[in-house]
């Protein structure tokens, strides 16, 4: 069922969300490394640093910094690839997995309160 926003309205779910998360979350996530994040859960696998950076318009050395910090926070695993020694591939994680479903949480609760 598709739900009609105004601007004003779709920009304040964005604004309550991101605020709600910084208040709530220590992580602190780019919007590119959020890109990356959903990209990773919600298109099905496989995903690969070379598909990542193709599908961002960015190089493979801004997606590799990007899951560096990622990684250093749990949110993905690298690992070669080993059909293909030169591709690396992007695998989700359970610490991943928990943190978007928190903020998917938090996405519907604060679009409640757009509700009339």
């Amino acid at each position: 069922m598709p739900i009609e926003l105004t601007a004003s309205q779709a920009l304040g779910l964005w604004y309550g969300v991101s605020l709600n998360q910084v208040r709530m979350d220590e992580r602190d996530l780019t919007l590119r490394q959020m890109a990356i994040l959903l990209h990773i859960y919600l298109v099905p696998p496989p995903h690969t640093v070379r598909g990542l950076a193709a599908e961002l318009n960015v190089t493979k050395p801004v997606i590799t910094r990007a899951l560096d910090t990622m990684g250093e926070l749990g949110l993905v695993d690298r690992i070669r690839d080993e059909r293909d020694r030169r591709n690396v591939v992007i695998k989700r994680t359970v610490g991943g997995a928990l943190y978007l479903e928190k903020l998917g949480d938090r996405v519907r609760e604060q679009g409640r309160r757009l509700s009339p």
